[in-house]
């Protein structure tokens, strides 16, 4: 713990020193601008009265004051970066210190009829998705909300070197992370893609060469206008009949800008990360295969992508009044410019939709780096095809405070039931939770919380926290019914691990035991494996005639008038309930 907050304060020092630096230079551009802005008035005041000498002090200017716009924008943005990664390692330094109720909950992918998802706090105030979460683009929020929840045990070993190579690439991650904060999109990247897909294109063929023509055209006039070779009459007329020309195209210009006005930072931002994937090499085989979908043969994909930020960046010039007039009037600026676009959509439209996901699953991937990184003394639990489902020593469940937390060891076979009985608040909750979220995070390729861990891939399915619906003029027992016929039909296309809590919660106890041996009994025949937690000591009887089920239980003591619980799993049945105890306890009974 005390290296990793030494690394991100670290970072933090070295991040605030360049901010100082940046800071510096921004202050003497912003002086250098409005030096120009000063001068070019003084050298129109020297110049009146020579209309030719204005034009010129007018056009130098705002040569000059374009490149100093754009110097400036360059520092702004790396000083937007620094802040970036500044906060960034704050974030960490806060998050080692438990603190990160305050970082996206991931709310919105809850779902309370997925297989697992509901049971276990994977999504919303202090889940596991808001502990592990760094995604900074919404495609990868999106992507490893998938991870999450796909359930998927293929390619196990791959995702495991992955993330380990990722985990050992913090500053890297940090730089991706930090250029994908600067991406202020107002219209998600499916957008983009559904646009770029449907475009309809308008520009004729011939707009390749006019504008070209028609510009040089232009620099003639100009320079014999200068020479006093021809009137200020044909200037004018030229400069009117380019307005004539980009005129005749307005509407469906205006149309398209509007359009490109809201991607262009995408696109900007995106040829940069791109290029931090472009420029790493990466090791394992997951990465290099994402690395593939963005490597073209013939050019950088970066490049390609930062020439059409750069010519919608171009058309943007429009939107300043005095260059988009003259712009048009003498260079056809926009044609020129939208044959650019058009060009660039017919040759690498179709392609930007994969360029995009690979930019997800990077931005998905460094959280669960980051988490890897973050938690050094995790196992990756090794992968078997034995008849063990999951061993794991000292486990404990992530979200638990470590210097609070008890471990425990446990294992279970293929096929095995354990059902765990025990007193209320003693572990028995959080142990279901810990083992699914073993699973979960062993399917996904992370380390799990434990010294040591194998397990044998499988599929998890969950029932512990079923609710009535009002909406539905729905009981909380047929909602319960419903689950358990729902775990029943997928059990038999599929192999799952089952982990179920107090289930038969609405109806009397007599008809609660037997129902519940009965469903045991179910899942017994179909060859399941799983746990399931319950108050109902008869339900343990089923080990004397089921050697697949196996009895375990958490305990509590009251010593001297206190209620003692030391959360460790053991063998056997729950002898000790405090149900009676905590009644008298809170003065609620005598």
């Amino acid at each position: 713990m005390e290296n990793l907050i030494t690394f991100y304060t670290k970072r933090i020092t070295e991040h605030t020193s360049e901010l100082a630096h940046i800071k510096k230079l921004l202050l003497a551009s912003s002086m250098m601008r409005l030096i120009l802005f000063l001068s070019s008035f003084a050298g129109i005041y020297y110049a009146w009265g020579n209309s030719r000498l204005i034009l010129g002090v007018v056009l130098g200017t705002i040569v000059i004051f374009v490149f100093l716009v754009s110097r400036h924008a360059d520092l702004a943005n790396k000083k937007e970066k620094i802040l970036a990664l500044i906060k960034i390692n704050e974030i960490e330094i806060k998050v080692l210190a438990r603190d990160y109720k305050g970082l996206p909950d991931g709310s919105r992918f809850a779902d309370p009829f997925h297989h697992f998802g509901q049971d276990i706090d994977l999504f919303g105030k202090g889940s596991f998705f808001q502990y592990t979460n760094r995604t900074v683009l919404d495609q990868g929020t999106e992507k490893l909300a998938l991870l999450f929840t796909e359930n998927s045990i293929d390619d196990i070993k791959k995702k495991q070197e992955g993330i380990k190579e990722l985990a050992h690439m913090a500053k890297w991650r940090q730089e991706y992370a930090a250029e994908a904060t600067l991406v202020k999109t107002e219209i998600a990247a499916k957008t983009i893609t559904a646009w770029l897909s449907a475009y309809t294109f308008f520009v004729p063929k011939i707009m390749r060469y006019v504008p070209m023509i028609f510009s040089g055209l232009s620099i003639l006039v100009i320079v014999l206008y200068f020479m006093d070779i021809t009137s200020g009459y044909i200037l004018a007329f030229w400069f009117f009949t380019g307005l004539g020309i980009s005129g005749s195209y307005l509407v469906k210009i205006n149309t398209l800008a509007a359009k490109t006005g809201k991607v262009q930072t995408v696109f900007q931002q995106y040829q940069k990360l791109i290029f931090e994937i472009e420029k790493t090499e990466f090791t394992s085989e997951l990465l290099k295969n994402k690395k593939a979908m963005v490597t073209r043969v013939d050019r950088k994909t970066s490049l390609v992508l930062n020439d059409f930020a750069r010519v919608l960046g171009a058309l943007d010039q429009r939107n300043n009044m005095f260059f988009g007039v003259v712009g048009n009037g003498f260079l056809l600026w926009d044609l020129n410019q939208v044959f650019k676009i058009e060009r660039w959509i017919k040759t690498y439209g179709q392609e930007v939709d994969q360029w995009f996901d690979t930019i997800a699953f990077f931005d998905a991937y460094n959280s669960l780096g980051n988490f890897t990184f973050n938690h050094p003394k995790y196992s990756f639990p090794e992968l078997t095809d034995d008849a063990v489902v999951l061993k794991a020593l000292d486990a404990s469940h992530p979200l638990l405070d470590p210097k609070k937390s008890v471990t425990n060891d446990f294992q279970i076979q293929g096929e095995q039931f354990l059902i765990i009985t025990g007193a209320n608040m003693a572990g028995k909750s959080t142990f279901l939770r810990t083992v699914s979220l073993q699973i979960v995070m062993s399917n996904m390729g992370l380390p799990v919380c434990a010294s040591m861990a194998t397990y044998s891939p499988i599929k998890l399915i969950t029932s512990m926290r079923t609710s009535d619906s009002l909406t539905d003029d729905e009981s909380y027992f047929f909602s319960e019914l419903k689950r358990l016929k729902f775990i029943v039909d997928q059990i038999q296309t599929d192999r799952y691990f089952i982990v179920l809590d107090e289930i038969l919660k609405g109806t009397n106890s007599t008809d609660k035991a037997i129902g519940s041996r009965k469903f045991v009994e179910k899942l017994i025949g179909s060859k399941a494996t799983g746990i399931i937690a319950t108050h109902d000591l008869s339900l343990c009887e089923a080990s004397n005639s089921l050697p697949q089920v196996e009895n375990h239980y958490f305990d509590a003591e009251i010593i001297d008038g206190e209620l003692y619980f030391d959360y460790k799993f053991k063998e056997g049945i729950c002898q000790n309930m405090n149900a009676s105890f905590l009644l008298k306890k809170m003065q609620i009974v005598d």
